[in-house]
């Protein structure tokens, strides 16, 4: 029943009935997470990089009562220019699907419409996870149980460095999903390359990783993986500064009584501003290398 819900963009459809490369973009770093029109240049720039690694971009929202898997040039300009439109994730979507509002797709809700469309590959900037003082708020972001229950894997940074990385890594352990390194021993934290936590596995290349993705679901193993993908070096953000920014940005949140799918925006907005903008162009940069390795696992995998 659902494919009544679901639009898939004709070149996206023709690819994945080929069996070609196809890599999944969230819209909720467009209208959440960056200003216009610097959204619509990140965008453009995405698709660019994902189709300069041989692979289809396929970004993703809520349009007139509709799933969309792969959105015309109008209906990024709307992602990036109306104010209004909400932040979807999975308890969202059909509340936005039955009234028609526009939305934008968060991780959990990206992944749910590329299982959909049958997309295997999705790159974001960064997970969520298990929040700080968790064990009091019960703040966990619906990312986690996605990736425990769809069969999409996600590319990365690790998780957002304002989030308990142990209590995210514990919550993906307890729920079996893997975290597999892209050359690296330490899970990234986002801004930064090592969080001082490791990952389960250290895959040296993308056809390693495409392998282990395929053998998970070969073997009818449920849930997705989570593909930990370094933020460039020459990218990076001293740890302990940015600890000190997201220590201000959350008592902020605080005093402000931010909770719930606002708490995100709100953090990343104040760490933007006390960081002087670094933190934004260092977000980018991750965003533009995740898209530019997830679409070299989606090549190794349509190839498998």
């Amino acid at each position: 029943m659902y494919k009544k819900y679901l639009s898939v963009a004709p070149e996206i459809q023709e690819a994945l009935d080929a069996g070609k490369p196809v890599v999944a973009l969230e819209s909720t770093i467009l209208t959440h997470g960056l200003p216009y029109p610097e959204n619509l240049d990140f965008a453009r720039k995405v698709e660019e990089i994902v189709r300069g690694e041989g692979a289809i971009p396929a970004t993703t929202a809520i349009i007139d009562g509709k799933m969309c898997v792969g959105l015309t040039d109008e209906q990024l300009e709307l992602m990036c220019t109306d104010p209004t439109i909400g932040k979807v994730s999975r308890r969202d979507v059909s509340t936005y699907i039955a009234t028609g509002l526009p939305g934008a797709t968060t991780v959990a809700s990206t992944m749910m419409l590329a299982n959909f469309a049958g997309i295997k590959i999705f790159a974001t900037g960064g997970i969520g996870g298990v929040h700080r003082g968790a064990e009091t708020t019960m703040d966990i972001s619906a990312d986690l149980e996605e990736l425990a229950e769809t069969p999409v894997a996600v590319v990365g940074a690790g998780c957002k460095s304002l989030l308990d990385i142990a209590l995210t890594l514990e919550y993906l352990e307890t729920v079996g999903v893997p975290v597999i390194g892209v050359d690296t021993d330490d899970f990234p934290a986002f801004y930064c390359r090592k969080s001082g936590h490791g990952v389960d596995y250290n895959a040296k290349d993308e056809a390693t990783i495409a392998k282990i993705l395929k053998t998970k679901w070969d073997l009818g193993l449920r849930g997705g993986a989570l593909i930990a993908n370094p933020i460039p070096a020459e990218y990076e953000l001293d740890f302990d500064e940015m600890e000190a920014v997201i220590t201000k940005a959350l008592e902020a949140a605080k005093a402000e009584g931010i909770k719930g799918k606002a708490t995100t925006p709100f953090l990343l907005k104040h760490i933007k501003e006390y960081t002087g903008g670094t933190a934004l162009a260092s977000n980018l940069q991750l965003a533009y290398n995740n898209a530019r390795v997830a679409a070299k696992i989606a090549a190794e995998y349509a190839a498998l």
